[in-house]
């Protein structure tokens, strides 16, 4: 039987980013970042409370490469180690049947700003009646809740989206964010990722959740939306400084409306700064800033001419 192997690393938010960019050229079939201090019961306690250590996990296949993967995986960390203290890898054997279940193990209902309750497809939880429930199955996309950044996005559009609005959100991975902001009341959504199995899983996630009538899950990227000459009332776009900053300098604010809003998450709070200063020049004004242990978010609009 196939078996794989699971590198595991469990770090701050700052070393998180960087580690999961190097995995990501080893890992291609799966690969995520969650917050290390939910204790599973919490969830219902109140606030998540913040992110001081998150954990990064990626997954390769134990073939006549995986020697070769591991070594790699251990060169390339200990290059990053010379840079920032990087923590020892652990590496697990994963049998084919069990690897893409293996993460459920660590992934639990969390509640996040004042009645968002995120809750894993596959358990059955109590809500409140004031609720907003998003039932998820990630699958091997990005975007479980469990993350700083996506719990920072849930609580902004939780903040900001109005009844009927029309929004893009730009990567959208297990699709989370396109489906919270329909569960909110936007009415029109796009949901974009250069990912082809992002696109199906946030098409039957958007189905789990009843609001798939409000969710078009498309395949493409920034310039997929800049020629459809399509703008939006709020566009989010949780992915990394390293992406966003050069999507500004692709035009990226021109497909928010004059007088509406963007979110940027995905950023530790050393880049904010960087990341300001790219979303000024392709017209943004960042208004606000969110933050979890390192990682920020940033609220940005678009002024009227």
């Amino acid at each position: 039987m196939p078996r794989w192997v699971e590198v595991s690393l469990q770090t701050d938010g700052e070393a998180a980013e960087a580690i999961a960019q190097e995995l990501s050229e080893y890992c291609h079939q799966g690969l995520a970042i969650e917050q290390a201090d939910i204790e599973e019961g919490y969830w219902d306690d109140g606030d998540v409370p913040p992110a001081t250590r998150v954990i990064v996990r990626g997954y390769f296949h134990d073939d006549e490469n995986a020697q070769a993967t591991r070594e790699s995986i251990e060169r390339v960390l200990g290059y990053l180690n010379m840079m920032y203290p990087m923590p020892q890898p652990v590496f697990s054997m994963v049998d084919d049947a069990d690897w893409a279940e293996a993460w459920k193990a660590h992934y639990h209902p969390v509640r996040l700003g004042r009645h968002i309750l995120v809750r894993p497809r596959w358990i059955e939880v109590l809500p409140n009646s004031d609720d907003i429930v998003i039932t998820l199955d990630p699958g091997m996309a990005f975007g479980t809740g469990t993350h700083p950044t996506t719990q920072l996005c849930l609580e902004a559009l939780e903040d900001l989206v109005q009844p009927g609005l029309d929004v893009l959100d730009l990567g959208c991975g297990s699709g989370i964010l396109a489906i919270g902001a329909a569960l909110l009341g936007a009415r029109r959504i796009l949901a974009v990722d250069i990912d082809p199995t992002a696109v199906e899983i946030t098409a039957e996630n958007a189905r789990e959740n009843g609001v798939d009538q409000y969710i078009v899950a498309q395949q493409g990227s920034l310039e997929t939306v800049l020629t459809s000459s399509r703008r939006f009332d709020l566009v989010v776009v949780n992915i990394l400084a390293k992406v966003i900053i050069p999507m500004c300098q692709q035009g990226l604010g021109q497909v928010v409306r004059p007088g509406a809003m963007a979110v940027f998450s995905g950023l530790i709070d050393t880049q904010t700064e960087e990341v300001e200063t790219a979303l000024l020049a392709t017209g943004l004004q960042p208004l606000k800033r969110r933050q979890i242990g390192d990682w920020m978010l940033i609220e940005a609009m678009r002024p009227h001419p």
